[in-house]
C-alpha cells in the first residue's frame, strides 16, 4: 500500500503549492520522501489582488509569494504558471451558467476535475513528472496488481475525497496525496509546518469560494448576470414575495428568502424548487425538502464502472454525512435509491459514491424525486 505511482524509484513530482500550509507540507513530506520535486503555483485569476482579506479567497499576489518562500525553505525549484484562461473558462463560466441554469455547482470539483487533475497533469507529463502532488486530505491505495484506489483520508475530520470524486483512473494513476496516509490534526499539521521553518505555519485557510474573496455569492451573480426581478411562490403558486434574480437561491435554502407573510403553520419556510425559464423560486415546509431519489449524470469512475446495481453510502456535500443508497447505471445516468429520506439536495451538486472508505465515483445530480409530490 502506498501513496505514489510507484515504488521501485524516486518520482519527479510536481508539487501544487497554493500558498497554504497545506500543500507547502505535502510538497516537503514529498521531498523528504526521496523524491525529485518541483513546486508550481497555479495563477488563476486575471488580476489578482495584492492581499487577501483574511481568510477568504486565494491566488493573490500574495499567495504566490508564500508558496515561493516555502519552495525555498524546502529547497526546491519554484514556478509560476499562468492557467487564468482556463480556470475562467472552465470554473468560473460554468459556476454562473449552473447557478443561471437553476442549479447549484462545487466549483471545488470542477477545478479539481478540469485544473489541477487536467490542464495542470497535462501539462506536468508532457514535461516529463510523473506525478502531481496536492494538499488534499484523501488516500490513495495500491493494490497487489498495480490497480490504484481513491480512499477517505486517515483522519475523517479532514477528509476531502468527495471533492476528489471526480478523478478518473488515469488521474488518479498520477496523483499524490501525501497529508491523507496520516491521522493528523490540522494543529499537528501547522506544528509540523512551524518545525520545517514555513512561514505559512500561522496562515488562515481560506474558506468559500475561492475567485468570490468577499464571500457574497449572490452579489457575484448579481454582478455577472444583472437583476432580474421574480415572484416567491408557495406550493399552490400563491404569490408570497419577490426577488431579484432566482439564480439567488439554492434548494434547501431557508434564510434570505424576504417573505413577509408567515406560513399557517407559524414553521419555517425553504427553498424547493427554482425555475430559471419563469424567474420564479417555489418555498414551502421542511417535509416538502424529503428526496428519495435521484438521477444523475456524467458519471466518472475511481475505477471500473459498476456493472449492476449495487448498495453504497452516498455523500452529497462537501462537509456532508454519508447516507445508504442503492445505485445504478441506466442508459449511462446514475439512478439512486436512498434507504431513508434525505433533504437539501439540488440539481447541480455531485454526488459522490463509497464502498467503505473506497471511492466508487461520482456524478452530477439531474433531477430528484420527492416524498411528496413533485421533482426538482
Amino acid at each position: 500500500m502506498t501513496d505514489t505511482p510507484q515504488r521501485t524509484r524516486p518520482l519527479r513530482v510536481l508539487a501544487a503549492m497554493s500558498g497554504g500550509v497545506d500543500s507547502a507540507v505535502a510538497a516537503a513530506r514529498a521531498a523528504e520522501a526521496g523524491h525529485d520535486v518541483t513546486g508550481v503555483h497555479l495563477a488563476l485569476s486575471a488580476n489578482p489582488q495584492s492581499f487577501r482579506t483574511g481568510a477568504r479567497g486565494c491566488c493573490t499576489i500574495e499567495d504566490s509569494r508564500d508558496a515561493r518562500r516555502a519552495a525555498d525553505v524546502i529547497g526546491i525549484p519554484f514556478y509560476v504558471w499562468d492557467l487564468a484562461d482556463r480556470f475562467r473558462e472552465d470554473v468560473v463560466e460554468d459556476f454562473v451558467a449552473e447557478y443561471e441554469a437553476g442549479r447549484t455547482p462545487n466549483p471545488c470539483l470542477r477545478c479539481n476535475e478540469k485544473i489541477k487533475f487536467a490542464a495542470l497533469l497535462d501539462k506536468a507529463l508532457a514535461l516529463g513528472f510523473d506525478a502531481v502532488c496536492t494538499g488534499h486530505y484523501a488516500k490513495v491505495v495500491t493494490l497487489p496488481d498495480g490497480t490504484r484506489e481513491l480512499h477517505r483520508a486517515s483522519d475523517l475530520a479532514k477528509d476531502q475525497s468527495y471533492v476528489l470524486g471526480v478523478l478518473d483512473d488515469r488521474q488518479l494513476a498520477h496523483a499524490m496525496f501525501p497529508l491523507g496516509d496520516t491521522v493528523t490534526t490540522k494543529e499537528e499539521i501547522r506544528a509540523e509546518a512551524e518545525r520545517r521553518g514555513l512561514a505559512v505555519a500561522k496562515k488562515p485557510d481560506s474558506h468559500d469560494i475561492c475567485f468570490i474573496a468577499d464571500g457574497d455569492t449572490q452579489g457575484f451573480l448579481a454582478r455577472r448576470l444583472g437583476k432580474a426581478e421574480g415572484d416567491i411562490v408557495d406550493e399552490a403558486g400563491n404569490r408570497l414575495g419577490t426577488h431579484e434574480g432566482a439564480y439567488g437561491f439554492t434548494i434547501g435554502q431557508r434564510k434570505g428568502l424576504r417573505i413577509g407573510t408567515p406560513a399557517p403553520d407559524g414553521k419555517p419556510r425553504y427553498v424547493l424548487d427554482i425555475s430559471p425559464v419563469t424567474n420564479t423560486v417555489t418555498v414551502g415546509p421542511a417535509a416538502s425538502l424529503d428526496v428519495t431519489a435521484l438521477t444523475a449524470v456524467k458519471p466518472r469512475w475511481c475505477g471500473a464502472a459498476p456493472s449492476g446495481p449495487g448498495t453504497y453510502t452516498a455523500q452529497l456535500r462537501a462537509h456532508g454525512e454519508e447516507t445508504e443508497v442503492t445505485a445504478e447505471l441506466v442508459d449511462g445516468e446514475l439512478s439512486v435509491h436512498f434507504t431513508e429520506p434525505v433533504r437539501g439536495v439540488a440539481p447541480g451538486q455531485a454526488i459522490v459514491l463509497y464502498d467503505g472508505t473506497r471511492v466508487v465515483g461520482s456524478a452530477t445530480i439531474a433531477a430528484t424525486r420527492r416524498a411528496t409530490a413533485g421533482a426538482a
